[in-house]
Parts: C-alpha cells; sequence; structure tokens
C-alpha cells in the first residue's frame, strides 16, 4: 500500500510496517514520513503496525494547490487510517506541525478509533502571541522564516532551520553535518506552495478549542531547550490543557529530539503504549 487516495483525489505516501496494533505517525513541518523511522522501527520490532505517511505537498506525496489547513488534514489523516484499516484501537502521534493534525482529528472526527494519542515537539495548542497567548512567537517570526523562504529556500533551511532544529551551537552539536545535510534534503522534497502555506497553517492555527476533545491517555513529550517550539508555548499548555495527558520533559533537548534523543523517544513510545 504505498499509496493512498484522499477524499478530494490527493495521492499520499504511506509506510506501514509491522503487524499487531496499528500506531499512526504524523511527521514535523517541512520534512516527511521518513523522519520517524528510528522510532517506526522500533515500534515495529517491539509488535506494533506503524503506519507514516507523507503529508499532502511533502515528500513523495502530491502537490495540489489547496488543501493545506487542518481540517483537510485532519481528514487525510482519517483516510490514511480507513484505507490502511487501521481505524480501531489506534494510537496517533503528531511530531511537531503533525501534533496539529491529531488535535484537529480528535475533535473533527471525534478521536473515532483512537484509544491513545501523543504529541512530541507539537506546535499544540498555539504558536502565535496575542493578548491572551503572551507565550507565543511574534508574527514578525514567521514572516522573517516565509521571507527567507522565498529568498533563498535552500539556504534557509541547511543554513538557519535545521541548526536551530537540532540545537546545534557555535561550539558544539548534537548532531553531524551529515544529519543536517540529510534533514535540509528532506525539506526541500516539499513543494513551494506546501511549504509556505503549511508555515502559515501552524503559525496561525489555534488548537486550544480542540484540547476537550482529547478523551484518551495522551503522551506530551517536549524539549525544555526547544527554541523552535518553545516549550511554555506549546507542551507545559497543551498538558494543562488535556485532562489524561502525562508530560515528560526532555532537559536541555532541541526541538529535533527525535533524533538526538531518539533511543529514549522510542523507549517512552514503547512505555506508553504498553499502558
Amino acid at each position: 500500500m504505498p499509496y493512498i487516495k484522499t477524499r478530494d483525489g490527493t495521492d499520499l505516501y504511506v509506510k506501514d510496517w509491522g503487524s499487531g496494533r496499528p500506531v499512526i505517525l504524523t511527521h514535523g513541518w517541512p520534512l516527511n514520513a521518513d523522519s520517524w523511522d528510528v522510532q517506526a522501527q522500533a515500534l515495529a520490532e517491539a509488535g506494533f503496525r506503524v503506519i507514516a505517511y507523507d503529508r499532502r505537498g511533502f515528500g513523495r506525496s502530491g502537490q495540489p494547490w489547496d488543501g493545506y489547513n487542518y481540517d483537510t488534514l485532519a481528514d487525510d489523516l482519517a483516510d490514511v487510517m480507513k484505507a490502511a484499516g487501521a481505524d480501531q484501537d489506534a494510537t496517533i502521534v503528531g511530531f511537531s506541525m503533525g501534533g496539529g493534525e491529531v488535535a484537529r482529528y480528535m475533535s473533527r472526527h471525534e478521536g473515532k478509533g483512537v484509544i491513545a494519542a501523543g504529541l512530541v515537539a507539537s506546535v499544540v495548542p498555539y504558536m502565535l502571541k496575542t493578548d491572551d497567548n503572551p507565550n507565543g512567537a511574534p508574527e514578525s517570526t514567521f514572516q522573517q522564516m516565509r521571507e527567507g523562504i522565498k529568498d533563498d529556500r535552500a539556504h534557509f533551511f541547511r543554513r538557519k532551520f535545521t541548526p536551530q532544529f537540532y540545537g546545534v551551537g557555535y561550539i558544539s552539536s548534537p548532531v553531524s553535518d551529515d544529519v543536517l545535510d540529510y534533514s535540509t534534503s528532506l525539506a526541500l522534497m516539499a513543494g513551494l506552495k506546501p511549504t509556505l502555506a503549511c508555515l502559515d497553517a501552524f503559525a496561525y492555527t489555534d488548537f486550544r478549542p480542540d484540547l476537550p476533545a482529547f478523551r484518551v491517555p495522551t503522551l506530551i513529550v517536549h524539549g525544555t531547550g526547544d527554541q523552535t517550539v518553545p516549550i511554555d508555548t506549546s507542551g507545559r499548555a497543551a498538558a494543562l490543557g488535556i485532562a489524561q495527558s502525562q508530560l515528560v520533559e526532555y532537559d536541555g533537548a532541541p526541538h529535533g529530539l527525535n533524533v538526538t534523543h531518539a533511543d529514549r523517544l522510542s523507549q517512552d513510545l514503547l512505555t506508553f503504549l504498553g499502558r
């Protein structure tokens, strides 16, 4: 099942590993399903069926002009689950932007078939700084990102975005240059339109109204050193708004903790799924 077709006719590339209780993984911006590979292999080897897919516009999926809003993206998630026959006793886990798809699925689709959820370095509940969200990022931050992408997308991702993503400093780095190059290559597989449209989607979508729809055990993992999606804006705020949540903080970890703390994240996911 390398591809499924969504309700609006978009082809989504799907990776389906292992067998057992299904775990569906949604990836972060601007990457694709391959960014989940370490955790996907660990879960599949532990007896779970792991389904990860490239969001529309990213990776190997189709790049339609429209549909880069969270209602459509949540419908895509529902379509993947249905087409894969993974819409019962499922766990859905979202990384970064992918956390928004999880949140919107829980509200828009009433959490159908989901018995547990996970938010990893997620943008939920609200990224934008407003009067009632003082810990958010100012709009100028997203405007600068947009301008950097339009001006020189390859330079922006390789020299500005991915170093911060993985917590690279002037003296030391938790990842190799090869990881930065690889992540940039994943980012550049996305179309320009989807890249910019999804930037707007995670920047401006307020998921606070979606939080009461989480009526299942929910694991929240976030790094305290995350400069891309700061923990006070996201992980801690989400934990306050989700009744059955468990917040696990990784001291000093950057946004890309799925790489810098890969084994720990795999183990925490397995422990949680063992519930």
